[in-house]
């Protein structure tokens, strides 16, 4: 298999403690929640923006932008991955409808 987001995760995490001006993972946790979720949600919204404007290449490289940015956000909020993976595990055990309507 390919490139995982557990993989992704696990990059962030060893660049996590490394120096600030040496590393783009570093610098962005060392800002702290604010700046990572502001950081998150300029990515959103350029992929909803290249998704509408049907940019196919931009859709792609902006996704792959939100999908960091949402480990980074992920990683200074204390929250794994596996975590959240466990809650869509759970959530897939029933149709959709079912699972919106009990939260």
């Amino acid at each position: 298999m390919g490139f995982t987001l557990d993989d992704l995760d696990r990059i962030i995490g060893e660049r996590a403690g490394s120096d600030p001006k040496k590393s783009y993972s570093a610098q962005l946790l060392d800002e702290g929640t604010s700046r990572c979720a502001r950081k998150f949600g300029e990515e959103a919204l350029e992929l909803v923006i290249s998704a509408l404007e049907a940019d196919r290449a931009g859709t792609r490289n902006e996704a792959a932008d939100v999908l960091y940015h949402l480990l980074i956000l992920l990683r200074v909020a204390g929250v794994e991955l596996d975590e959240v993976m466990d809650e869509l595990q759970k959530r897939t055990s029933r149709s959709g409808m079912e699972e919106k309507a009990s939260r």
